[in-house]
């Protein structure tokens, strides 16, 4: 398949699944830095368990840079407790608040002002933070067209029979961003939507028979 081809491919899936599920409006906060908070926390949890911690961190008006820093690891850890790995999240949410005060003020216009792979690299010398969360902070966050990759992109297209040549998260990468339009709006939209379909239906054990792609995958159940 040449390089058109195969994006025009991608804008039929995306499309097929705006169709089926609609907008998705993610990611759900109420700002940038609850985003971040998110993103963390969001590593080998469910999203429902997510809310739980953020909700916490909520009620006792820890939700900021300053408030992060301020509390114990220990008192913070049991604040994010339902979303699991607590100590390890616990320390990752502080790093990143030292990090962000003592690099940038705890300003996040000045982080995001700096050019998408600066920042991108600098996200990465953050302890805890991977490349999928730093992709999920600058898409979602800092509104960069980045594409972020996860394992239920992975089990959709490799089901699908549209893959990469190089299997790996920059593999991936690449092979949305370069056969997509570079925007942020489209990258959001279709991540969202590419994590919805992996959770209700292209599970470990596909629900085929309600899938929207079902005419154009080589999966055989």
């Amino acid at each position: 398949m040449d390089d058109r081809a195969l994006g025009q491919a991608l804008i039929d899936i995306c499309r097929r699944l705006f169709a089926r599920f609609g907008s998705q409006h993610w990611w759900p906060a109420e700002e940038p830095f609850e985003v971040i908070v998110g993103a963390i926390l969001t590593q080998s949890a469910a999203w429902g368990n997510v809310e739980k911690a953020i909700a916490n961190l909520k009620e006792v008006g820890a939700l900021s840079p300053g408030k992060l820093r301020r509390l114990s690891l220990s008192r913070l850890a049991k604040l994010v407790h339902p979303c699991g790995y607590y100590n390890a999240k616990a320390l990752k949410l502080k790093s990143f608040a030292f990090w962000l005060g003592n690099r940038y003020d705890d300003d996040l216009n000045r982080l995001f002002a700096c050019d998408t792979e600066e920042l991108r690299q600098q996200l990465l010398s953050v302890h805890g933070i991977g490349q999928e969360t730093a992709d999920s902070i600058l898409l979602y966050a800092a509104d960069k067209p980045v594409f972020v990759v996860d394992a239920y992109t992975r089990r959709i297209f490799s089901r699908i029979g549209l893959t990469p040549a190089k299997d790996s998260y920059a593999g991936y990468q690449a092979f949305f961003m370069d056969n997509l339009p570079a925007d942020a709006g489209l990258f959001n939209e279709y991540h969202a939507l590419l994590v919805r379909l992996g959770k209700e239906v292209c599970r470990r054990r596909p629900l085929c028979s309600r899938c929207c792609l079902g005419d154009i995958c080589q999966f055989t159940p």
